[in-house]
């Protein structure tokens, strides 16, 4: 069964939860992307707001069985799915949202928190308050992340400066930040990979 489920087109695969018409119309008004049908924020779909609702649905389930995968393995060993994760929580957002992964000690996700929310271009991010949420969580470990509402998955030198500050208050407590995802779209950019920890 997954063979001829992985073998069928997007419009297909759409049409079997909203209809094989609406999901046509849909994917041409998305410009052909599931990405953005998927991560748009608004209400594209005119008077079906339950077209939108079964979307929303499948898009959480989805969030869901990646967060279960990240709660019984380590991060580190698992790389993509921390970035599928983090893809599907914070793509499409029209405002910045800061978000740490709390790990324990072998990497597992303790849970997952959106701490700050912010405007299109910017968020306040308090370190004291990471800290504090970290030993609240019994935390060993972290993963930050932040989006871009802008589709410009670089980090500035503002996000640089942030990670820095952050490493150093979390490192007074013994909590390693293992890595700093920017998620732009579809792109995710890791601090790790770039050198930039």
């Amino acid at each position: 069964m997954s063979q001829v489920i992985e073998a069928m087109s997007d419009v297909d695969l759409l049409g079997m939860i909203v209809g094989s018409k609406t999901a046509a119309r849909m994917l041409s008004d998305a410009g052909g992307s599931l990405a953005k049908l998927l991560n748009e924020s608004g209400a594209p779909f005119g008077p079906q707001p339950k077209v939108k609702a079964k979307l929303q649905v499948a898009k959480e389930l989805v969030r869901r069985s990646l967060a279960e995968v990240l709660r019984h393995q380590d991060a580190l060993s698992s790389p993509a799915s921390v970035r599928d994760y983090l893809r599907m929580t914070l793509a499409g957002r029209d405002y910045e949202v800061f978000m740490v992964l709390f790990l324990d000690a072998q990497h597992r996700v303790i849970r997952p928190e959106e701490m700050f929310r912010g405007t299109l271009t910017q968020t306040s991010v308090y370190p004291r308050e990471v800290v504090k949420r970290s030993l609240v969580n019994n935390a060993a470990a972290v993963i930050f992340a932040h989006n871009h509402p802008s589709g410009v998955a670089e980090p500035s030198h503002a996000d640089e400066l942030l990670t820095r500050s952050l490493k150093q208050a979390l490192a007074l407590v013994d909590v390693v930040v293992l890595d700093h995802f920017v998620v732009a779209e579809s792109r995710v950019m890791s601090f790790a990979e770039r050198g930039l920890l």
